[in-house]
């Protein structure tokens, strides 16, 4: 049964590449896994630096319990993990016969805020020409950074990632995920009903549970979105399931 079969959408678009994993490699933080190399596959990467560990609760994930039920017959496939870099979450979907990249969205896009800021100040006032507005900034973020071949994953993991970039960000950045995913590709997402009061991190226990973790905030929170204003970000993908918890997070499933 395909990806798209069991979303009952129908059968799934040609081109899905196949990657066998050899035996998982891991350094001391856990920040870098893969299997064996595939033509055409992006590198398994890592962030050079741990996540900041705070305390940590479990929550059930009807979500990731359903992805997971739909990608049981995708057999071999490639994931971006666009959230810290977890040993449990590598290890999970690894074991699932997943090549997996890691690529911490949120850290990098405030290092790349802050390097701007940097070169803004120290130029003199008269060749003051960086363009500051926030779409000129996501653009030039996505000209140096998450840089794959165009239909590289079959799944993304985005958490709420969302919820902590401006709207213009959220917006490139789900117009570059669309890029990245397979035809029939999905992606896994979250967004707080209201506004968070901490920064969390999420990291995979089994293919229902999550592990929260609170960690050092990188960026606040920037926007509460409705549900006609995710529909809008992800126009080009097709709503599979949405799910309310009572911890005031929606997670939803979109199919390319």
């Amino acid at each position: 049964m395909t990806l798209l079969n069991k979303f009952g959408i129908g059968p799934a678009s040609g081109g899905r590449g196949v990657t066998h994993p050899g035996k998982p490699g891991h350094d001391a933080a856990g920040t870098k896994t893969h299997g064996s190399h595939a033509a055409n596959m992006p590198p398994a990467v890592g962030t050079t630096r741990a996540p900041a560990v705070g305390v940590e609760s479990t929550r059930v994930s009807n979500g990731l319990k359903e992805l997971m039920w739909n990608l049981d017959g995708l057999g071999r496939g490639t994931l971006l993990d666009m959230g810290g870099a977890w040993q449990a979450t590598l290890s999970f979907f690894i074991d699932k016969g997943f090549r997996v990249t890691t690529d911490d969205l949120l850290r990098t896009w405030k290092q790349f805020l802050d390097n701007e800021d940097k070169e803004f100040r120290e130029r003199s006032k008269a060749d003051q020409s960086l363009d500051l507005t926030p779409v000129a900034r996501a653009n030039r973020f996505f000209e140096s950074n998450i840089q794959y071949p165009m239909s590289s994953f079959d799944v993304v993991l985005l958490w709420d990632l969302l919820d902590y970039v401006d709207p213009a960000m959220a917006t490139r950045t789900v117009a570059a995920i669309t890029e990245l995913l397979r035809p029939g590709g999905v992606v896994f997402t979250m967004f707080h009903s209201k506004k968070p009061e901490g920064f969390q991190r999420y990291r995979v226990a089994d293919a229902g549970t999550l592990q929260v973790v609170s960690s050092q905030l990188i960026c606040p929170a920037q926007r509460v979105y409705q549900n006609r204003e995710i529909q809008d970000l992800f126009g080009r993908f097709r709503t599979a399931k949405s799910f309310i918890a009572r911890d005031q997070l929606r997670e939803n499933l979109f199919i390319k």
